[in-house]
């Protein structure tokens, strides 16, 4: 059976954090049970324990809203940390001023794009700034038992709230293991404690109870996510309002035969595409019948997800032709720099797409990347293969 570090802690009666007035980032994935309860309940019926400010990453507090959407403040305990502006990203000194611990339990999905864990760098740094005392609640991370990580690193000067330090797309590790690395790498000066699950070795499945985002309602859509994920960098539906986002991918007009027909003669390994149409209700393309395919791994231990996102890419840019179109608008606070960019981590691989490079030397050219990062992250694993 696993223990989250929010089970941990229950069953010690919060014990360690008696005395103290904490400030708890979280949202309404941060469950523990049966029976089921939430860390802001169970913080704030702790005994000798006072909840005295609570703070809420992208998708708010309750996990309604939307991508890209900002979350007011509500109340004077409750604080948003996604709203309009990049300086709304972490919390202030005066939001955290007269607390004496800060605690994170936010349920990540494994992708260096998902933006919680870059939510707790961001409260890292800032508690680190005040002296503040940092507490991280270990979950399991629910693509951990991917054979291999994927994707590059982070260049210089393309750092953003979807790609906020040098690892790859897939990491392989939990948010706790994640706090380690930050800490040694990016803020020495952070006390740091992590509560480890219990339980838990890497090659776990894990569903979560309640969704960490409106768009990721299971970890099957986590497992498509590293690679779906990519279509919001262009003009292509990425399945946004429908009911499996990411596992839809498509575009008005586009015949879906013909584009699962090139997508099988890639060779991929692990996964299938299904040919489809689909009519999002919300979000780009809505209400329009999109041709495209459902995307479904049918072999876990062969399923590479950002590679296959790779392919899709290609090859939907292929049938496209002059109607693909990279993405120009706005994206996580940043204006001068495109979507994709700052998904990928530099301009090498939308450089390389101009210039009809085959996706799989553009894959290659992360290998060096995949390989020195399994040596960076060995010394911050807390969890057995």
């Amino acid at each position: 059976m696993i223990r989250t570090g929010l089970d941990v802690l229950r069953a010690e009666g919060f014990a360690r954090f008696r005395g103290q007035r904490l400030g708890l980032v979280t949202h309404a994935a941060a469950l523990s049970g049966p029976p089921w309860k939430s860390a802001v309940e169970l913080f704030s019926s702790s005994e000798g324990v006072e909840l005295a400010a609570i703070f809420g990453p992208e998708h708010g507090l309750t996990g309604e809203a939307q991508d890209l959407e900002a979350v007011g403040d509500s109340g004077l305990r409750v604080y948003s940390l996604y709203g309009d502006t990049f300086e709304s990203l972490k919390p202030t000194a005066e939001q955290l001023a007269g607390l004496d611990h800060l605690v994170i339990d936010l349920q990540d999905v494994g992708s260096r794009y998902y933006t919680f864990q870059a939510t707790m760098l961001y409260c890292m740094e800032a508690a680190a700034a005040v002296g503040l005392p940092v507490t991280v609640l270990d979950r399991p991370n629910p693509i951990g038992w991917l054979p291999k990580i994927e994707g590059p690193l982070v260049r210089p000067g393309f750092e953003s709230f979807v790609g906020v330090h040098p690892i790859p797309t897939v990491h392989g590790l939990t948010i706790g293991e994640l706090a380690k690395l930050y800490q040694s790498e990016r803020v020495p000066s952070v006390k740091l404690h992590v509560v480890p699950c219990e339980g838990y070795i890497r090659s776990d499945r894990w569903e979560w109870v309640l969704p960490p985002s409106p768009n990721m309602p299971s970890a099957a859509t986590a497992l498509v996510y590293p690679g779906g994920c990519l279509f919001e960098g262009t003009n292509l539906s990425e399945g946004r309002g429908t009911t499996r986002p990411f596992e839809y991918i498509g575009f008005p007009g586009v015949n879906a035969k013909d584009i699962a027909r090139r997508l099988k003669a890639e060779g991929l390994t692990g996964v299938e595409f299904l040919p489809v149409e689909f009519r999002p209700t919300f979000q780009k393309h809505a209400g329009q019948t999109c041709g495209g395919v459902f995307v479904v791994p049918t072999d876990v231990s062969r399923f590479q997800p950002l590679r296959t996102g790779l392919a899709m890419l290609h090859a939907f840019r292929a049938e496209l032709g002059d109607a693909f179109r990279w993405r120009t608008e706005r994206y996580e606070f940043v204006d001068h720099i495109p979507a994709i960019d700052l998904l990928f981590g530099s301009d090498r691989e939308r450089l390389a797409f101009e210039a009809d490079t085959p996706w799989r030397e553009i894959a290659a050219a992360w290998e060096p990347d995949e390989a020195a990062f399994l040596e960076r992250r060995q010394p911050h694993l807390l969890y057995s293969s």
